[in-house]
């Protein structure tokens, strides 16, 4: 297991010998003070402009699965009360069906009403996004989102992306201050 610092490592995933099916974990502790913070997984399915390929390819809450059947939200946890300390929310990514046209997948982890509930990831306890792999639950890679982010309400955890028929893993560890409606204006422009 690799500890990511931003744009420090990236991973290998061959389609042929490596994991095929990967899970991107996010997870987060509820607040001593009892405010109840609800961080997202979401993720963005790219093509060569940087952008959606369509607007089905913007897997969040709303919109749980890509249409080509390769990356799946777990739902939406919105307490982070979990017990066992591990993954409040989980995209599944099967690589072997990502749509031809996608040539990266960026994830992304945004505070649910940040602005009106006055809070950034500065505040929120234990929160890490994760790369396994789902079949021998392996953890490949973790990145702590609390120590580099103070006043962000959004993180672009990392991304995967295509190089032929591999897939690498990149942390990018980006934060944004207008969450997700910020993130939109980033990867699917050309739709808003």
């Amino acid at each position: 297991m690799i500890n990511l610092k931003k744009k420090e490592e990236t991973i290998v995933v061959p389609e042929s010998n490596g994991p095929e099916h990967l899970g991107v974990g996010l997870g987060w502790d509820p607040d001593d003070n009892g405010q109840p913070f609800d961080l997202d997984a979401s993720a963005f399915m790219l093509g060569a402009d940087g952008q959606i390929v369509d607007e089905p390819f913007f897997v969040f809450y709303n919109n749980p699965s890509s249409p080509d059947g390769a990356v799946m939200s777990s739902g939406d946890d919105r307490t982070g009360d979990s017990s066992d300390g591990g993954d409040d929310e989980t995209l599944f990514v099967d690589v072997t069906l990502v749509d031809p046209r996608v040539q990266q997948i960026v994830f992304v982890a945004t505070i649910h009403e940040a602005e009106e509930r006055h809070q950034s990831f500065g505040q929120v306890h234990n929160s890490f996004i994760r790369v396994y792999d789902q079949d021998t639950q392996e953890e490949i890679a973790r990145f702590n989102l609390g120590e580099d982010f103070t006043n962000e309400t959004g993180v672009q955890a990392g991304r995967l992306y295509r190089d032929g028929s591999t897939w690498h893993f990149e942390a990018l560890g980006l934060g944004v201050n207008g969450g997700l409606e910020e993130l939109l204006g980033i990867y699917a422009a050309k739709f808003c």
